[in-house]
């Protein structure tokens, strides 16, 4: 089997730039909320790229993850993993687990499979609460989504503003996968091994399949799901009001 490194990594046209601006973008939120920065990371390769990024050059931000309680063993074990390697402390947030023993007893272990809605209510308890905590006390967080990821994330910016006011960053915004895998390779950057299995997109174990090479890079999330984005509300982006 070949590694994620081996089938994605190119040095490509402008990738030191695009290395230089990510790093000036992290310093000007560290720089402009100093204390009050976080990167919430979803642990997959973009997300541990930003840690790389972060501890590397010794920014004050501080680097924190969502235990949703339904996590793939490797998530689990990359955790302890990075902590090790970069002599750092993640900060886990995870749901409220009497809410979560309610929500399985009412619908059942699957009820994401049973409806959009059902699945919506499950990603709400198990990632938008717990979120709102991790941003709690914080003016501004990063986050590794890249424009090419999907039609949904094609516009994403440079920062902007989210719905609760706080000032959002996406420094890998203009990356592409091979830049990602080759930065990976060149700093020996720790990742998680379902990666090499082809999950390009890594959520919870039950809503996250691999992906075929022809497929979008998306389409291993909610894979039941005919149509609309394949996003848990995690990522909602302030719409212009239009008349």
């Amino acid at each position: 089997m070949t590694t994620a490194i081996e089938r994605h990594a190119r040095r490509t046209a402008g990738y030191e730039q695009r290395v230089a601006h990510a790093l000036a973008l992290l310093r000007a939120a560290a720089t402009e909320h100093r204390g009050h920065v976080v990167q919430a990371s979803s642990l997959g390769v973009e997300g541990m790229v930003i840690t790389d990024l972060v501890v590397r050059h010794a920014l004050p931000i501080v680097v924190a993850t969502l235990d949703t309680g339904a996590l793939h063993s490797e998530t689990l074990e990359l955790i302890a993993r990075t902590e090790a390697r970069y002599g750092i402390r993640i900060e886990r947030y995870a749901p409220a687990q009497q809410q979560v023993v309610h929500f399985v007893r009412q619908h059942g272990p699957w009820a994401m499979r049973q409806s959009v809605e059902l699945r919506k209510a499950c990603c709400a308890l198990r990632k938008l609460e717990p979120m709102q905590r991790l941003l709690a006390g914080h003016t501004a967080w990063v986050t590794g989504l890249r424009r090419e990821q999907s039609e949904e994330r094609a516009e994403v910016p440079w920062r902007e503003t989210d719905a609760g006011g706080r000032e959002k960053f996406y420094p890998l915004a203009d990356w592409s996968a091979e830049d990602v895998w080759h930065y990976v390779e060149v700093h020996d950057v720790p990742y998680n091994p379902l990666h090499d299995q082809s999950f390009p997109s890594i959520g919870c174990q039950p809503c996250t399949r691999a992906v075929a090479d022809d497929e979008d890079f998306r389409a291993g999330r909610w894979w039941w799901e005919q149509s609309g984005a394949r996003e848990c509300g995690l990522h909602d982006r302030p719409r212009p009001v239009t008349a």
